[in-house]
């Protein structure tokens, strides 16, 4: 409501800004794979939702380097920042090089494990890998130091980009081949580096980081990875596994599938936004924040619930006017695969209030469950819908588990303790004082694809 009437008094602030830019981020990135799914067909789309999947998959851990920076970013200043930064961009650029350099020296294997028509797809993508990552750390500096618009430009960028180079190569040229959807990916990450401050990277650290401060960074970025490694297996598992184990039409037809159902995934991400900052302002102020969490869980079940009817009622007309008619073997399986995403992302709401608090033990269940939905995918795939239906044993068993570990933990907390409050003024006095990061938390912002 408050986002609605700043629209209409025509006065945002860079927050509300940066919400609209991540809305539309969103929306151009769910065209671009609603589109390839209608001019390529199911089996070219497979070999599609393949790349699109590895990118997915990129995100995530890069997605790491990302909040680090981020909250790091609030925290150090001067020369300690400039040497932070500069040693978290070597790292960065180390690691994506070695990831692409990996890709590339296994494109064979990988056009074997995944079916597809051509190992080129896989070369292009990996020589992209290193620019993502430095991509995201310089993200992670625009969003630790709430430089929104920089922020939203480097989102819209690459997104635009990707959209136009690709659709324009296909329509332009007729190629409908998997090696042009890598270009297009390539592409964008050379756009979505802009803005950039290449004065940042830097080979001289003339002022190495303090020990406390390397621990704290550490221990932070291998928890971020963790977490980070949770979503890659829950979120893309299921769509490479099938890739695997189903010939090309099929892998297209769950394809698209996977790409209606996730709405509700994407849609959940925007209350996670609002969420984290929420949680994390109320903790400071030593008020209770359950009932900022029981808001967000009924509106992403509220939501979910909507869609998931609307699918269980029109999965015709959605799958007709998304991808088309030879889509539409997919009918009975639309409402149930957007149930068990629906109960992932409601899990999620649960998993990052904990994370905004500094509680690991929801990501560890996190961690679990994902592993046990490939254990059951693995051994149980005879059919596209005994995958979704060993889909939704795990998310049920994910969100009961999730809601059991609140219950409990919300038990423990009825214990009366001692009010300890944080004041930034004494902070500045006594730097000293307060040199424990795990005080000062800083609400990030996500955009996913």
């Amino acid at each position: 409501m408050q986002l609605l009437t700043a629209i209409k008094s025509k006065k945002l602030s860079p927050e509300q800004l940066f919400m609209i830019s991540v809305l539309a981020v969103n929306g151009g990135n769910y065209l671009y794979n609603v589109v390839l799914g209608r001019l390529l067909g199911p089996a070219k789309f497979a070999d599609a939702a393949v790349l699109i999947t590895f990118l997915l998959v990129l995100s995530f851990m890069a997605m790491t380097f990302q909040l680090v920076t981020a909250k790091f970013s609030v925290l150090f200043e001067n020369n300690i920042f400039t040497s932070f930064i500069a040693k978290v961009y070597k790292q960065a650029f180390a690691v994506g090089i070695v990831l692409g350099v990996l890709i590339i020296v296994f494109a064979e294997q990988l056009k074997a494990l995944f079916n597809t028509e051509s190992s080129t797809m896989f070369i292009i993508f990996g020589c992209g890998v290193p620019l993502y990552f430095l991509m995201s750390v310089n993200r992670g500096a625009f969003q630790g130091k709430k430089a929104y618009k920089s922020l939203s430009i480097t989102y819209q960028g690459e997104m635009l980009s990707r959209l136009l180079i690709t659709l324009g190569l296909i329509l332009l040229f007729n190629i409908l081949s998997s090696a042009v959807i890598a270009i297009g990916i390539v592409a964008s990450f050379v756009f979505g580096l802009f803005p950039f401050k290449f004065k940042q990277i830097s080979f001289n650290t003339s002022i190495p980081l303090e020990e406390k401060y390397s621990k704290q960074i550490k221990n932070f970025f291998l928890l971020t990875a963790f977490y980070e490694l949770t979503q890659i297996i829950i979120n893309n598992s299921d769509i490479l596994l099938v890739k695997h184990y189903f010939d090309a039409h099929e892998a297209g037809l769950y394809a698209s599938l996977a790409l209606i159902g996730r709405m509700v995934y994407f849609i959940a991400w925007m209350f996670v936004m609002l969420l984290l900052p929420a949680v994390v302002e109320l903790k400071k102020e030593g008020k209770e924040t359950a009932s900022i969490l029981f808001k967000y869980v009924c509106y992403i079940a509220i939501i979910s619930i909507s869609i998931i009817l609307t699918c269980l009622c029109f999965p015709e007309l959605i799958i007709n006017i998304l991808f088309g008619e030879q889509y539409l073997s997919m009918v009975p399986l639309l409402w149930k695969y957007a149930m068990a995403t629906s109960m992932f992302a409601i899990s999620n709401i649960f998993a990052y209030y904990y994370l905004s608090l500094d509680k690991y033990v929801p990501v560890i269940i996190s961690g679990v469950f994902g592993m046990l939905q490939m254990v059951l995918v693995i051994f149980y795939h005879d059919s596209l819908a005994q995958v979704v239906h060993m889909q939704i044993v795990a998310m049920i068993l994910l969100l009961v588990i999730q809601i059991g570990f609140f219950m409990f933990d919300s038990k423990g907390n009825k214990k009366p303790k001692s009010k300890v409050s944080y004041h930034s003024s004494t902070a500045k006095s006594n730097p000293s004082k307060y040199n424990d990061f795990s005080q000062i938390d800083n609400a990030n912002l996500y955009c996913k694809y």
